[in-house]
């Protein structure tokens, strides 16, 4: 009994080009020596390899369905030929692993693993060439502390080289790459982009890894997840109690009251009101206010006496 290549990629007759391929696609990865090593998933590799060569060539494909495989392999009267049958014997050329190749091309699943153009070897295939992957290519990604608080898109552009279709030659192209910063995220943060180095012909392209790198605030010092914010006041101030307005990272203007005695080392912890917290941007550390206490450069003999009259009282 001849083969049914429509049986053997099991579809009905009906089955379009794009049926063809899906038919193939799923039954030569399923049969293919390197991943089946059952008995008879050789002989079936090879008939999926001539089924598919017959069925998604049209003129092989009309001249099967009107004459079989007798026709198709015997040849058929000229007269018949004019319709664009193929009218010349078929003979498949026996390599079911160059039809594989020629299928996936450069989307080739095994390429991984098997470099080189020679057939694979069924019933024990081993890998020729084993593929191994570049090292990993750091950039550092500049964010302000506004960007770290509220978080932002940011949309980089890299330019890498890929293997042409021929899997020989290669070219330089452009890539967007969009990195979506979290709110909270802090400093020394990594974001890996699987893949997108430089293609090689015989190596896995490298992963690209960005590294947040936190830029200096004109107001603000951030440690974890509380801000730190340092306060100019006058040794008056220090001792007589004040005010402290700050505008936040939000831009709301928080007025913060100081009634304690100020010395160096004094700070005023405000909750709630630092980074979001990166696992929950609902949460957020806090506000911590020092102090930087201005004092006199001169004083005159009359206030030096009348300082030394306060600070004599008792209280």
């Amino acid at each position: 009994m001849g083969n049914d290549y429509y049986e053997t990629l099991e579809i009905n007759r009906n089955a379009v080009d794009a049926d063809i391929k899906k038919a193939y696609r799923h039954l030569a990865l399923k049969f293919h020596p390197s991943s089946n090593r059952e008995t008879g998933s050789s002989e079936k590799f090879s008939q999926l390899g001539e089924a598919y060569d017959v069925l998604s060539d049209p003129r092989k494909k009309a001249t099967y369905d009107k004459f079989g495989e007798e026709g198709l392999k015997g040849g058929i009267p000229p007269e018949f030929g004019s319709g664009g049958a193929w009218s010349s014997k078929y003979v498949y050329h026996g390599n079911p692993d160059k039809t594989f190749r020629k299928f996936f091309g450069g989307d080739n699943p095994f390429a991984d693993f098997y470099t080189n153009d020679a057939p694979l070897q069924f019933g024990g295939l081993q890998p020729v060439v084993v593929k191994t992957q570049d090292s990993h290519i750091e950039r550092d990604l500049h964010l302000s502390l506004d960007d770290l608080y509220h978080g932002c898109t940011k949309k980089i552009k890299i330019s890498r080289r890929v293997m042409n279709e021929d899997g020989c030659t290669s070219s330089i192209k452009d890539k967007i790459l969009t990195i979506d910063v979290k709110p909270g995220w802090k400093e020394g943060t990594r974001i890996i982009f699987a893949k997108e180095g430089d293609q090689g012909p015989n190596s896995i392209p490298a992963d690209i890894v960005f590294i947040v790198q936190q830029k200096s605030h004109p107001l603000f010092v951030r440690q974890q997840n509380d801000l730190i914010y340092k306060a100019q006041i006058t040794l008056e101030m220090a001792l007589t109690g004040f005010s402290v307005d700050v505008e936040t990272l939000d831009g709301r203007l928080i007025s913060i009251p100081i009634n304690d005695i100020v010395h160096p080392s004094y700070k005023k912890v405000v909750t709630g009101e630092g980074m979001p917290l990166s696992q929950d941007p609902s949460q957020r550390g806090n506000l911590i206010i020092t102090f930087d206490i201005q004092f006199p450069e001169k004083l005159s003999a009359e206030r030096k006496h009348l300082i030394k009259q306060a600070l004599a009282l008792k209280y």
